[in-house]
């Protein structure tokens, strides 16, 4: 089995005044041409990320590339000296999705990222990552998982700071916790494909559209305002999450790992960032960098609506 999470996980030129933290790449949400996947992971393995997941989580009929390919890239970054995590899909309602599901927990050669329930059970008291739409608020869920084999588990995007911090205080002893702080926000998952919808077509001969929007496409309201980002099956906010800012906090809370979700620009200049947040060479900070000209916005850490965007007091 790949190397399993550790207590003692200590990242790459950790500042001694810059409480521990790992940085994670969470999974492509997107549908990229098979060429464009393999070159953003190759970039990937020589920036300072530590944690990689790779797989596909949206929309199983994506095709560019399968099983065989997600293992390939997972060899390259462990070779490179990445930790490497594989994820399932998050909606499960087609045999095709759980063979897609019981093909990734079923290997034993890398940590599974267990994103529904079927996923947990799949594992079977194996290891495991809980994704964040596991949906863990409180520590008691975070136990009953830790249960069933959890080492970890990465908290949802609408948890405020107050909230994730009662979290990390209460987890069970061994199990870290990971926060996503910078990308588009998962918001919901429907039977139903958006993309397909938009172009007038099935879901079940959508032309793979969603291929023409790398970063997914925007849907605005009546006034004009960008509200929501439709990617397949999934619906996103239109608003990128920034909370760069928060790092240290976070990692003081006791968050072991952040999270930075894959886009078509951006991604690796927000992880060289946090690489040097935590290095201490400047100050953290909100990044300023968002994709395809996205408003940023931290609204659910404040306790506040997700959209909106809080200067740090």
């Amino acid at each position: 089995m790949g190397a399993p999470m550790s207590e003692t996980f200590v990242p790459a030129q950790q500042a001694a005044n810059v409480p521990r933290f790992g940085i994670a790449l969470g999974p492509l949400l997107y549908y990229w041409p098979r060429e464009t996947v393999m070159q953003f992971y190759a970039a990937a393995a020589d920036s300072a990320v530590d944690r990689v997941y790779l797989g596909e989580t949206v929309c199983t009929r994506r095709h560019e590339l399968r099983h065989a390919h997600w293992l390939e890239i997972a060899t390259m970054l462990r070779e490179a000296g990445k930790e490497v995590v594989l994820s399932t899909p998050v909606l499960i309602e087609s045999d095709t999705d759980i063979a897609w599901m019981r093909r990734v927990c079923e290997q034993d050669d890398y940590l599974v990222e267990a994103n529904d329930l079927g996923a947990v059970r799949c594992m079977g008291g194996r290891p495991f990552v809980g994704g964040p739409h596991l949906n863990v608020y409180h520590a008691d869920t975070l136990a009953w998982l830790a249960g069933l084999g959890a080492r970890g588990c990465a908290v949802p995007v609408e948890m405020d700071g107050p909230t994730l911090c009662r979290l990390a205080a209460g987890r069970p002893r061994g199990v870290s916790l990971e926060a996503m702080v910078w990308g588009r926000m998962p918001l919901a998952f429907s039977a139903r494909c958006f993309t397909a919808r938009h172009h007038r077509l099935r879901k079940d001969s959508c032309e793979f559209r969603c291929l023409d929007y790398p970063d997914g496409l925007v849907a605005a309201t009546g006034e004009g305002q960008p509200f929501f980002t439709l990617n397949g099956v999934q619906t996103q906010s239109a608003t990128c999450l920034d909370l760069c800012g928060e790092a240290v906090s976070m990692a003081a809370m006791g968050v072991d790992m952040l999270r930075v979700s894959p886009h078509a620009s951006g991604t690796l200049d927000v992880v060289a960032t946090l690489a040097a947040i935590r290095a201490g060479e400047r100050p953290a900070a909100p990044t300023g960098i968002t994709p395809a000209g996205a408003q940023p916005c931290n609204g659910y850490w404040h306790g506040a609506a997700g959209i909106v965007w809080e200067e740090r007091t």
